[in-house]
């Protein structure tokens, strides 16, 4: 993924208003994210533990996407594998993320989840670059830029279901 502006990734939402995507917080560290390793930014909200951010591009634009998460009982609702990566996390390492969809059907309260890596973190698992704790990889027999084309390919139909 190409480095992201400040401005790219406010204009890059698609499913809250103009005005939420202008007062979320962003990652104070944009400069030093991995970017040739993620396949999409994501982070969490430090002033609303419940709310999450990722932005992926999506037909050669970025798009970002408001997440919710329940924080107080996040352990309890989770399973054992991340949807996009495939990484294993016990006692809540993952949990169900649920998007408003875009458009009117997200303004008619509408929405998608998926079973993400609750530290959004799915890229750097994917390339060895961060090991889950106390959770495992499963070993495969497909190569790293396979399992990088799944990844994204699940993203890629999670994004497509938020503009379903």
């Amino acid at each position: 993924m190409r480095a992201l502006t400040e401005q790219d990734i406010r204009t890059s939402f698609v499913n809250c208003s103009k005005g939420d995507a202008k007062r979320l917080a962003l990652p104070r560290d944009l400069a030093e994210r991995p970017w040739d390793d993620l396949d999409f930014l994501g982070w969490g909200d430090p002033g609303a533990p419940d709310r999450c951010y990722l932005v992926a591009e999506r037909a050669g634009r970025p798009v970002g996407v408001a997440l919710r998460f329940p924080p107080a009982r996040r352990s309890l609702l989770h399973r054992s594998m991340c949807s996009v990566c495939l990484t294993t996390h016990p006692g809540g390492g993952v949990s169900l993320m649920t998007a408003r969809k875009a458009g009117p059907a997200g303004r008619e309260g509408n929405s998608v989840g998926l079973y993400m890596c609750a530290d959004l973190a799915c890229s750097l698992y994917v390339r060895g670059r961060k090991a889950p704790q106390s959770g495992m990889r499963i070993e495969e027999s497909l190569t790293t830029e396979e399992q990088i084309a799944r990844a994204t390919g699940n993203l890629a139909a999670f994004l497509d279901r938020l503009y379903a």
